[in-house]
């Protein structure tokens, strides 16, 4: 379900009209998370890594309302009641395919179905696109990358306000300088969001909320 925000009252309106008239309106942003909570929890679960984090995210976004903010196709800004995932699968032949995965609150729920629609993805050949609207975030992960910035290849004749989030290889590195703290493992993580719906503060606050979800024991 979306509703219309109202543009009279809707504190960002001035930046909205500013910003949708740009050629290239997304602007990103990338930083590290840490996850050697998450990655733990999610070998206690025995669950796919990348599920865990996946779902985090996913949680993070749906707590962060700028987030769930897209541009209809009159060019009005709405807002949705739940956000949905649209992640590439890396295939064994080395292509990839894309999917849709819905989200729910309770991880073990969201994994039952994200493992099918993996499975499901891993038989098809090519790039069909995965049947969603736009209340999704577009999701992808480098795991053999530790990047420290990324663009994304984008067709700029179509109207798009759906943020890109990517991920890429967890690696460890030792605070302090006396070594003391340990070993943490830290993943780099890439967000692209239209700059008519989403600032940088929105941006802080859902890394925040990412870190937050990572941090926990379960969901």
């Amino acid at each position: 379900m979306k509703k219309m925000i109202d543009l009279e009252t809707w504190p960002r309106r001035a930046h909205f009209e500013f910003f949708k008239t740009f050629e290239e309106p997304f602007f990103g942003i990338t930083a590290h998370v840490e996850c050697s909570k998450a990655y733990e929890s999610a070998k206690l679960l025995n669950a796919s890594f990348f599920l865990y984090y996946l779902h985090s995210a996913l949680w993070a976004a749906n707590a962060t309302e700028p987030f769930a903010y897209r541009i209809d196709e009159q060019g009005r800004p709405v807002v949705y009641d739940r956000i949905n995932a649209a992640p590439t699968i890396n295939r064994e032949d080395g292509t990839f395919g894309f999917s849709y995965m819905d989200y729910d609150p309770d991880f073990r729920t969201f994994e039952a179905t994200a493992q099918k629609e993996i499975a499901r993805v891993r038989q098809t050949k090519g790039l069909e696109v995965a049947a969603s609207g736009d209340n999704v975030i577009y999701f992808s992960s480098l795991p053999w990358i530790p990047f420290t910035s990324l663009s994304h290849a984008r067709k700029l004749s179509i109207g798009d306000s759906v943020p890109k989030i990517s991920f890429g290889k967890l690696s460890r590195n030792a605070e302090g300088s006396n070594g003391q703290q340990g070993d943490k493992a830290l993943m780099p993580v890439s967000v692209h969001v239209h700059h008519a719906l989403v600032d940088g503060l929105h941006v802080g606050q859902f890394l925040e909320k990412f870190q937050e979800a990572l941090n926990r024991d379960t969901f």
